[in-house]
C-alpha cells in the first residue's frame, strides 16, 4: 500500500517536470574501450586470507601532540595501531582496488569532469549503480560523490514531490509530507531535513532514539497520509542497530515510506554484505536504501538504491546530485573492484565479526557491531583518555561536540578484519586504565597476556 502510494506520487511529480519525456533520450557517455591489459575492471584478484597490504592503513604514525618525553616541546612522531577507521574490511589498501584505480587513471585520467546530467555520468558509473542495486535488491540506484550528498539529494527530491503534486500554488496541509527521524540520525540527514522544512515541504518529527513506542505514538497522532520514517541502520556514535523488525511492523500498521541509511552496514552485515535489510531478511520492506562507499567499501562516494521512478526523480530534482561534478573515474573503478572483492573474500566479514565477539568477551560489554562507544563524560575527560591511548600506542578518537552532547563525550573504538587478537587484548588492557566500565575486566585480561 505505502509503496504504491509513493510510486504514484513520484510518477505524478515526474509528469510535471518532464512532460515531453526528455529523460528517455538522456545519453550515457560510453568511454573508449581499453585493451584487455589496460581494462581497470579485468582480472580482479582475490585472496584466501589476509596479506601485508591489510596492515598498510592500521600501522601508522601520528604527530601533533606534546610528547611527555620531550622537554623542549617539539612535535614527536609515534607509531600507533589505528582503532579509529571506518574501513571495517580493510579494502582501502587491497591490491585489486589499488590496481583498478591506477589503471583507470592511466587510461582515462579523472574521466569527464562535469555534472552527471551533462557528460559526467559514464558507462562505468552505470555499471557501479547496477551492481549496488542488485546487491540490495532494488530496481536501480544513483551514485553520488559522497554519502552526505546521497542523503541530501534524496531529501531534496522527496521535498520537491510536495510542490510538484500540489493542486494549487502552495501545498495544502494534507498535501505536505510528515517525516519521522531518529534523534541520533547522521548530520547529513539532519541538514537535509532542515532544508526540506525551511522550504515548507514537510513537517519534521523527531522520535527518541530507537524508541518504537514513541514513534508509534507520533505516527498514530499524524493525520497526514504521506508519512516517511528515516533512520540510520547502525548509529555511528552509539554502535547500536535500528530495530528493523519493529520498524517493519510499524510500516505495516501505518503505511509509511521506510528510508534506511546503510552507511555502516553495507558489506558488514548480511550473508552477502547486502546490509541490515539482508541481515534481518526484510529487504522488501525497505523502500529506499541510502549508503556510502567511503567506509566498508574503502573508497569514496554515496548511493541511493531505489525504484526506477525514484531514480528519474532524483536525476531531475536532487540538487546535490545535479549540481555536483560526477565522481572521478578511478574512484568509480575502485568502488566496483571493492564490491567484487568483498563478494569473494567473505572471510573478511567473518574476521571482523570474530574481533567484535572477542572485544565483547574480554570487556563483558555488549558489542553488537564493530563500533564501540565508550562514554567518559566531559570533553576534557575524553581528550585525556584519547591522549593516554596514544601514549600507549593506540589511535582511538575522542568524540566531542558537535558530534555528541557536551556531557556524553566518549572514545569511539572501531574494529576491523585485520586487527589481531593480541592487539585487541592489549587495547582492552589499555582502555581499562581510563574507562571505568572496563576496569573490572583488567585482572582477567592481564592474566592472559
Amino acid at each position: 500500500m505505502a509503496s504504491a502510494l509513493w510510486e504514484d506520487l513520484v510518477a505524478r511529480a515526474e509528469s510535471r517536470i518532464d512532460r515531453n519525456d526528455y529523460m528517455r533520450y538522456f545519453p550515457i557517455i560510453c568511454l573508449p574501450r581499453p585493451t584487455p591489459s589496460e581494462d581497470p575492471l579485468a582480472d580482479i584478484e582475490t585472496f584466501d586470507g589476509p596479506g601485508p597490504w591489510d596492515r598498510t592503513l592500521l600501522d601508522v604514525e601520528v604527530e601533533g601532540y606534546m610528547d611527555a618525553a620531550s622537554s623542549q616541546g617539539r612535535r614527536q612522531r609515534r607509531k600507533v595501531v589505528a582503532f579509529s577507521s571506518n574501513d571495517y574490511l580493510n579494502l582501502g589498501s587491497h591490491p585489486a582496488i589499488r590496481k583498478a584505480a591506477a589503471k583507470a587513471a592511466l587510461v582515462y585520467g579523472m574521466g569527464p569532469r562535469a555534472a552527471p546530467t551533462t557528460c559526467g555520468h559514464t558507462d562505468y558509473h552505470r555499471l557501479l549503480e547496477n551492481t549496488l542495486a542488485e546487491m540490495v535488491k532494488k530496481e536501480a540506484s544513483v551514485v553520488t560523490p559522497t554519502g552526505f550528498a546521497a542523503n541530501t539529494a534524496f531529501l531534496a527530491a522527496l521535498g520537491n514531490i510536495v510542490h510538484l503534486t500540489a493542486a494549487g500554488k502552495r501545498p495544502s496541509k494534507h498535501e505536505k509530507i510528515s517525516i519521522f527521524s531518529d534523534a541520533l540520525n547522521h548530520a547529513s540527514i539532519i541538514d537535509g531535513l532542515r532544508l526540506v522544512e525551511r522550504h515548507q515541504q514537510a513537517d519534521i518529527f523527531v522520535y527518541r532514539h530507537n524508541d518504537m513506542s514513541h514513534l508509534d505514538q507520533l505516527l498514530s497522532n499524524c493525520t497526514v497520509e504521506r508519512k516517511v520514517v528515516y533512520t540510520d541502520s547502525l548509529f555511528s556514535m552509539e554502535g547500536d542497530f535500528a530495530p528493523m523488525r519493529e520498524l517493519v511492523e510499524l510500516r505495516k500498521k501505518h503505511g509509511f515510506l521506510l528510508v534506511i541509511d546503510e552507511a555502516h552496514t553495507i558489506l558488514t552485515c548480511g550473508k552477502n554484505g547486502g546490509g541490515i535489510g539482508e541481515l534481518y531478511g526484510v529487504e522488501d520492506h525497505v523502500d529506499i536504501c541510502i549508503g556510502t562507499l567511503s567506509k566498508a567499501v574503502g573508497c569514496l562516494g554515496g548511493y541511493i538504491a531505489c525504484s526506477k521512478k525514484w531514480r528519474k526523480l532524483i536525476h531531475f530534482t536532487g540538487r546535490p546530485f545535479i549540481f555536483t561534478t560526477a565522481a572521478p573515474l578511478p574512484v568509480i573503478a575502485a568502488c566496483y573492484a571493492a564490491l567484487a572483492v568483498a563478494k569473494k573474500e567473505v572471510w573478511r566479514r567473518q574476521a571482523m565479526e570474530r574481533n567484535v565477539q572477542l572485544f565483547s568477551a574480554l570487556t563483558k560489554l555488549p558489542a553488537p557491531s564493530p563500533i564501540i562507544s565508550l562514554v567518559v563524560g566531559t570533553e576534557r575527560a575524553a581528550l585525556h583518555a584519547s591522549k593516554h591511548m596514544l601514549e600507549c600506542g593506540f589511535h582511538v578518537t575522542a568524540i566531542r561536540p558537535p558530534a555528541v552532547s557536551p556531557n556524553s563525550c566518549r572514545l569511539r573504538v572501531t574494529l576491523t578484519a585485520a586487527h589481531s587478537p593480541e592487539e585487541i587484548r592489549r587495547l582492552v588492557v589499555t582502555l581499562s586504565q581510563c574507562i571505568p566500565a572496563i576496569k573490572g575486566a583488567i585482572h582477567e585480561i592481564a592474566g592472559r597476556l
